[in-house]
């Protein structure tokens, strides 16, 4: 069970370095960069979340 953590922090990690390619500031309202910022630190643990499970449901399926 101890492989899926570090699977978890690797697809965070990956996806947060995956989306910062996308630019929220222009998105986003002007002089809200903080909260532009916080909506990617969200996505990358949601999508980090989702790549997890199934990695994990893919390789026990099999």
């Amino acid at each position: 069970m101890q492989f899926k953590i570090y699977i978890y922090v690797i697809s965070v990690m990956l996806s947060a370095y995956t989306l910062t390619g996308v630019n929220f500031d222009s998105i986003i309202k002007k002089n809200k960069r903080i909260e532009a910022r916080l909506l990617v630190i969200l996505l990358s643990f949601i999508m980090g979340y989702l790549i997890t499970n199934f990695i994990v449901d893919f390789t026990s399926s099999i």
